[in-house]
């Protein structure tokens, strides 16, 4: 058997008035999840334990069978698995965004979607002028990066403890209320600070402002960690996989989980990404795996933006090039079953994430319909399917045995 989970990050939602007071995921035109619902089983489950923050980390965490409440030490730690870069027991990993600031507010958390490159260009400015022997800054992918703390620094165990908010929660907010706090060391704080400096008077934003972009104005840090220990699917499931994703964080939770981690060159992030590559890359991954996590982040950052039209947009995109492609190669084999979820709730309101039920629909050999038409979250509440603890899920789709109409789990 042949598994695959398409994951739609962010999808589901509340209903917004200027889609009439409906979701996104209903309103949107998606043929492919609708027929997956027709032709499986649909129902809710909950990715984020009630006792932890909603989050892209915590979510897929869920989503990948793993229960976070065991397996999740902070989001950095798995960026930093991504890119092979070895945590060490006193070393504490930190989620470095590239951010604007301007008039006391957080104006954007993606610094205008910086380019991998540009971003490149300033990782190597702030390790040359603010970092040290214990501290050293790695680039990512566009907004993304890491701050890898060690020797003494990484010893301090209130580093762990600080409340450090993710900046997209704080959007067009004042940030000075969200800095890292307790503070028993300045050291995230300077760092934050004096990256300021650092980026007014670099090149790279004077091209940008120059050409109408919003500049890299600070590092915002927050997402810290240290290295997660966990079981991969071989020694779980006894199975092979791989992971397809543009974001750092799930190419991280892939790698512990032991998958190959492909690489797309035009994967983004965003709604312009490479749909069709993922796609290919993720079926050819299947001819040589049993088990695949294709993701695509664009939902999310359409919710992040308050843009109801380009969360639909980005809903329909990812059913017409990534869901219905995948469905039919699935159908044609015969021998391969398939997830199709998001992981958490990003809700256009609030522009942030959320936690609470959210549909899934799985489709494929020995899956016995119930009777649902359409996905979305109303369709899905109707077919009286919750799995609470959001983990299960997915190893109930590994279980080699014909899945009827669950009772709530």
């Amino acid at each position: 058997m042949k598994y695959l989970v398409l994951l739609g990050d962010g999808m589901a939602d509340f209903p917004v008035p200027e889609l009439e007071e409906r979701t996104p995921l209903a309103v949107s035109e998606t043929p492919a999840m609708d027929r997956a619902v027709r032709e499986g089983i649909s129902g809710l489950f909950c990715p984020i334990p009630e006792s932890m923050p909603a989050g892209s980390d915590v979510g897929n965490l869920s989503v990948f069978g793993y229960d976070p409440q065991e397996s999740f030490t902070g989001r950095a730690p798995f960026e930093a698995a991504n890119q092979g870069i070895e945590l060490s027991e006193d070393d504490i990993a930190f989620r470095c965004n590239l951010v604007t600031l301007g008039d006391g507010r957080m104006v954007d958390f993606t610094a205008d979607h910086i380019s991998s490159e540009e971003a490149a260009e300033l990782i190597v400015a702030l390790n040359d002028r603010i970092a040290g022997e214990d501290i050293e800054f790695y680039a990512g992918v566009s907004y993304r990066h890491l701050c890898i703390v060690r020797g003494e620094y990484g010893r301090e165990e209130g580093l762990i403890g600080l409340k450090c908010t993710p900046p997209h929660d704080i959007l067009d907010k004042e940030y000075n209320i969200y800095l890292p706090m307790p503070i028993p060391s300045t050291i995230i704080l300077d760092l934050m600070q004096a990256s300021r400096a650092v980026l007014e008077t670099h090149p790279v934003n004077a091209v940008r402002r120059a050409a109408g972009k919003g500049p890299a104005t600070s590092i915002w840090l927050w997402g810290q960690g240290r290295a997660p220990k966990m079981e991969t699917y071989e020694e779980r499931f006894g199975i092979s996989g791989a992971v397809i994703s543009a974001v750092d964080l799930i190419n991280g939770i892939g790698r512990c989980a032991g998958f190959d981690v492909i690489r797309v060159p035009g994967a983004t992030g965003y709604v312009d990404t490479d749909y069709e590559g993922k796609v290919s890359a993720a079926l050819g991954a299947l001819e040589k795996v049993d088990f695949v996590y294709l993701h695509v982040e664009a939902p999310d950052e359409a919710a992040h933006e308050g843009d109801a039209a380009l969360k639909v947009r980005a809903i329909e995109d990812f059913d017409a090039r990534v869901v219905s492609p995948c469905l039919a190669w699935a159908g044609k084999r015969g021998d391969c079953r398939v997830l199709i979820a998001p992981d958490h709730v990003t809700a256009l309101s609030t522009r942030t994430h959320a936690g609470g039920p959210v549909p899934f629909a799985m489709v494929g050999p020995g899956i016995v319909p119930n009777g649902l038409s359409c996905f979305s979250e109303e369709e899905a509440a109707r077919a009286g399917v919750l799995y609470r603890a959001g983990h299960d899920l997915v190893p109930a789709m590994l279980r080699e045995r014909e899945i009827v109409f669950p009772s709530v789990q």
